[in-house]
């Protein structure tokens, strides 16, 4: 994702540079409290090659640290925070940049789940969309098409606590780092409008040995 500043246009390691790698940046001082998920029982999941990851507690339900129209569980040791919009005041400017740096397509981005306090350089990122941005089909699409340099798109349903999603594995070339690596999502429609999550990383390397954490997440969603 591009992020507009004035009339240029900046790269995402541009943005990673100036924010530290993380949207709550935007949210200035965190709140206290704010990384709290509810308690959960111990929930394990496992990758394609087997590697597992132990639950480490609950969010999306009102008193956790993001309030969502789904609740899922986050992965043992990963710190989860809303990214709060409202901190960039009244600055028209402050405003803008906000805006371009939290939304991707038909949704914006309103909490991110950080996996450097469990090892890992990388976020589990969640966007929601209004009603009108469509099924959940229709949202992923044009949440991925929002990115730049993404290629080799792998798209399929799921199901998952009585939500049904569409999921997409691809390819992003970032041209400012001449580099290619593997990224993740998935959306479900709600009642409240689509959401998506999102699994980035440093790099593939980075990406896979996520991708436990990930798998938690999707198995777990459920609508609040």
């Amino acid at each position: 994702m591009r992020v507009r500043v004035g009339t240029a246009w900046w790269g995402p390691a541009v943005v990673a540079v100036l924010l530290g790698g993380t949207l709550t940046a935007c949210s200035g001082a965190s709140r206290e409290g704010a990384s709290t998920v509810r308690a959960a029982a111990a929930t394990d999941a496992t990758d394609a090659t087997g590697t597992a990851v132990r639950g480490g507690g609950t969010i999306g339900a009102p008193g956790s640290a993001c309030e969502l129209p789904v609740t899922f569980d986050i992965a043992e040791g990963w710190k989860a925070e809303a990214v709060d919009p409202a901190a960039a005041g009244d600055s028209p400017a402050g405003k803008e940049v906000t805006d371009a740096l939290l939304r991707q397509g038909p949704v914006t981005a309103v909490c991110e789940v950080d996996a450097r306090p469990a090892g890992h350089i990388g976020f589990l990122r969640v966007f929601t969309g209004s009603p009108d941005a469509g099924d959940a089909s229709t949202a992923l699409r044009a949440f991925v098409a929002a990115e730049d340099g993404v290629s080799g798109e792998t798209y399929h349903s799921f199901a998952a606590g009585g939500l049904q999603g569409v999921e997409v594995a691809y390819l992003r070339t970032s041209e400012l780092l001449d580099e290619t690596k593997k990224e993740r999502a998935l959306a479900v429609g709600t009642a409240r409008g689509p959401v998506v999550l999102h699994l980035g990383g440093m790099d593939t390397e980075e990406h896979e040995q996520m991708l436990p954490a990930y798998e938690l997440a999707r198995k777990t969603l459920r609508s609040t």
